[in-house]
This record gives C-alpha cells, sequence and structure tokens, in this order.
C-alpha cells in the first residue's frame, strides 16, 4: 500500500525546492545541487534533506539521490558524516572580478560606546524571561493566536494597568491602554490621529531625537522647539503659537539634557492643555531609573483626559522587544486603535511572556536590580571625572542611563567628539539633539551613555573617555 506524503515519517524533514532539468534524472538532481549552492540559495553549513526524504518529494528513486549525493560529497559541493546528515560543504568564497568591482572603504568600527539610549544589554535578564515565557505558553487559550484585538492582548493590559498606577502614578484601565511596538510605533500612530484632529502643528523640546521630529513632520505636522534652561522645558511658551495642537515632552528625565520638569511648569503645561483642547504626549523617559530619591510621578496623573502617557520596555528590558503601551484619554481610543489596524500587529507571545513578568514579580526585581547596576555606573563616572577631569562638569538629575558633561568655555563639541573617535569611542555632543529651529546653542556639551557596555567593556570604556577629556584639559 502505497503511503500519503502527508502522513508518512519517511518524508519528514527540511524542505528543498529543486527545478530538475536534463535527460538524466540524476545529472539533474546533481546541477540544480550545483546551483542552488553557487547563488546562495544554500549556504554552507545547510543541513540538506535525508535522501529518503528528497526522493519521495521528487517522485524518483531513493538510489537516485544518494548517488547524486555520494558524487558531490566527492566533488567538495556537500560532506557526509554519521549522526550529522549530509550538509553543504564550507568553501571559499568567491574573489570578485578587480578588473570590474571597486571596493568601497570600511569605516572603522568603534572599539567603545558610550551612545545614550541603550541599557546593558548583557543582562537582560534571560532565565526569567525564559520561566515567564513557558508559563505564559502553557496558559494561553487558542484565540490567543488568532488576528487578536488591535488594543494588545488583555493580560498586558490589565497588568500594565496595575503596574503603571502603583509605580508610576498614572491613572489606566485597561480599557485605556493600546499596545505598541515601541515608542516610535506609538509616536506614528499619534501622528495620524493629530493629522484626523486637523493639528497642523506640535511643539516640542528644543533637544531631543530627530527621528521623532521627522515621524510628526512625516504625518504632515510642524514641529516647534520650546526653549530649555536651567530649570527645564519651557511650558510657559507653549502660549505663544495658537496653531499648536499638542506637545512632545520627556517631563521625568528631559533627554538629552536630563533636567526633570519642574511642578509650575507641568501644571503650565497642563492649563495650556485645558485651556487650548491641545494634547501632551508623554514620553517617560528613564521613569524607572532615578537614584536620589524616589521617582516622580507621571505628569498624565494631573489630567488623564488630556494627556497621552507613553512608555516601552526598551530601556527597563531590551529595545529588541519591541513592546510599548500607550495609556490614551478615553476618547481617543477608538481613533488610535483604528490607526493602528485591524488585527494586533504586536507578537502575542512577547505580550503574554510580558504579562506573566510583571504579574510574578519578575519586572519588579529586575528593574530595582538594574537601578542599583546604573547607580554604580553612575557613581564611577562622576567620582573619576573629579579625579581625573575636575574641568569636566556633570549636569542633570541622578536619573536614567546618560549624563551631560558641560565642556569648559570655548570647547568646541565637535572638536571633542571627532577626538574621541580617533581613541575608537563612539560619543555624542550636545548639538547633535538640537532642533533645527531652535535658537543658536544654548548647551554645549557631550551626552555620555553609560549604560551601554557590558561588565566587561565598561573599565576600557571609562578609561578611553577620561583619555580624551585629558587631551580636551590640556
Amino acid at each position: 500500500m502505497v503511503k500519503s506524503w502527508a502522513t508518512s515519517a519517511e518524508t519528514l524533514g527540511v524542505d528543498l525546492h529543486l527545478d530538475l532539468k536534463g535527460a538524466g534524472l540524476r545529472s539533474g538532481l546533481m546541477d540544480a545541487l550545483r546551483e542552488a549552492v553557487r547563488g546562495g540559495r544554500l549556504t554552507p553549513g545547510t543541513r540538506l534533506p535525508s535522501s529518503r526524504t528528497l526522493a519521495a518529494d521528487l517522485g524518483i528513486a531513493r538510489n537516485t539521490v544518494a548517488d547524486a549525493y555520494a558524487e558531490l560529497v566527492a566533488e567538495g559541493w556537500l560532506t557526509a558524516r554519521q549522526g550529522s546528515g549530509t550538509r553543504v560543504a564550507q568553501r571559499a568564497a568567491a574573489r570578485p572580478d578587480r578588473g570590474r568591482v571597486h571596493r568601497l572603504p570600511t569605516r572603522r568600527k568603534p572599539t567603545y560606546s558610550l551612545m545614550a539610549g541603550s541599557p546593558d544589554l548583557a543582562r537582560f535578564p534571560r532565565a526569567e524571561w525564559l520561566k515567564a515565557a513557558r508559563r505564559a505558553l502553557a496558559a494561553a487559550p487558542h484565540e490567543a493566536f488568532g488576528f487578536g484585538d488591535p488594543r494588545g492582548r488583555v493580560e498586558l493590559r490589565t497588568v500594565l494597568a496595575d503596574y503603571l498606577a502603583r509605580s508610576r502614578g498614572v491613572y489606566a484601565s485597561p480599557e485605556r491602554i493600546v499596545v505598541c511596538s515601541g515608542f516610535v510605533h506609538g509616536l506614528m500612530l499619534m501622528g495620524q490621529v493629530l493629522r484626523a484632529r486637523r493639528a497642523r502643528q506640535v511643539a516640542v523640546e528644543a533637544y531631543g531625537l530627530d527621528f521623532h521630529w521627522k515621524l510628526l513632520s512625516d504625518a504632515g505636522l510642524r514641529t516647534t522647539p520650546l526653549s530649555i534652561d536651567e530649570q527645564g522645558t519651557r511650558a510657559d511658551e507653549l502660549g505663544n503659537d495658537r496653531g499648536v495642537g499638542a506637545v512632545l515632552m520627556t517631563p521625568a528625565h528631559q533627554f538629552p539634557i536630563g533636567l526633570p520638569l519642574l511642578p509650575d511648569r507641568r501644571a503650565a503645561a497642563v492649563d495650556w492643555a485645558r485651556a487650548t483642547g491641545g494634547l501632551i504626549l508623554e514620553d517617560d523617559y528613564d521613569g524607572e531609573f532615578r537614584y536620589d530619591r524616589q521617582p516622580v510621578g507621571a505628569l498624565q496623573g494631573l489630567d488623564p483626559d488630556r494627556v497621552v502617557y507613553m512608555g516601552t520596555a526598551s530601556k527597563s528590558l531590551a529595545p529588541g522587544l519591541r513592546l510599548g503601551w500607550m495609556v490614551l484619554p478615553e476618547s481617543l481610543v477608538g481613533s488610535v486603535a483604528e490607526a493602528k489596524g485591524h488585527g494586533d500587529s504586536c507578537g502575542v507571545l512577547d505580550q503574554l511572556t510580558l504579562a506573566e513578568f510583571i504579574d510574578s514579580g519578575a519586572y519588579d526585581r529586575h528593574v530595582r536590580g538594574m537601578r542599583l547596576h546604573y547607580r554604580r555606573r553612575r557613581d564611577e563616572l562622576v567620582a573619576a571625572l573629579a579625579e581625573h577631569a575636575p574641568d569636566i562638569g556633570v549636569t542633570g538629575l541622578a536619573a536614567g542611563l546618560h549624563v551631560v558633561l558641560s565642556l569648559p568655555p570655548g570647547v568646541d563639541e565637535r572638536r571633542v567628539v571627532q577626538a574621541a573617535a580617533w581613541q575608537g569611542l563612539a560619543i555624542q555632543g550636545l548639538g547633535a539633539f538640537r532642533h533645527p529651529d531652535a535658537n543658536a546653542a544654548e548647551w554645549n556639551g557631550l551626552v555620555v551613555g553609560y549604560g551601554t557596555p557590558s561588565d566587561s567593556a565598561w573599565p576600557g570604556t571609562l578609561d578611553a573617555l577620561l583619555r580624551v577629556l585629558a587631551a580636551v584639559g590640556a
């Protein structure tokens, strides 16, 4: 009796598409395999189907496949070892024709990095995350693997509502939360919603991330900068332009200057939103990481109907998870969900895992541990600067994953960044974060992301920074 290909255990294995041409089956199979290797479809080390499986898939005799494999092994195209199966052989890459191919110079990769905006990825809690993933997968209902609610999984929205209320003072309910794939995704959605509300301008802080401003511009919105002084963002400037329909702010820890939005300026921003019907887009940047005192609560708690709270797992866990959340005024939930699409575009398994991770208490434990880790990093940096570069000031809160180093008068931050590059150190100056329409350089300094290096890389990275700053002093 002939077995069905769909149920026969003998045909189970990797899939391989081959187009056999020519008169002979064996020679046609060999030519097809050579072409697949030569063209890069089969890369070195790729395991091929067993001769029995491939024969069944192609509808030819098993001996034909076995003979073709044996000949290609002899020619050096394939390798065959007991227990390892038949694989594509490791072959040296073909040399390009020097007469026709011109190699472009490659930029040297920095040895050390103090770029801001990234956590210590080596400390991602792999074991705890795996445990949470197993529990979440075992408990997940069958319907979780469908297209889903565009707002995101209810399990994650429920635990987020509780967590944000107790840890950040956010007024939240699961119905007001929309899960997104990070802050950028959330800002894209809000750009669409603001345009639909006929907004024309969004106020932004004079220093920030240029790709955030570009996202808003791509949505058809003009961005206008708000000044920043020693007391933080000038929220009182919101009333200077009647065309502004929303403002994007980082109240907990202004990025990159590192100052908080003081109470009177928080109140001024909320008063503006109430008086004009505008919206405040609150980027809770570094909200979990305050080292000298209890973190200040989110601005959203002052007026949940006028503030869109936006947070992510990018700093607390890892940006690669691509998970963020928006706590919205009730009037915006439907519009944002519609802008997101008809189904849930964020990975279900990661949502369920994060829900379990938070609910089990593992998230709180991890954040507390990382808070101590980053505080030690910052303390070591400040102590080293005080000893080896006393003319360099440290500004901003004892918070977050970066500091701003103020440079002595007359020192051009661009020259320092260039000097750092010669030392193999990647670092940024404040000018890289200044809005093109902002006033001429209000601040002069370096943005140092001390969260980025791993423990093993940190001592060498700190030494490289001190060498650069010693040259500045000289």
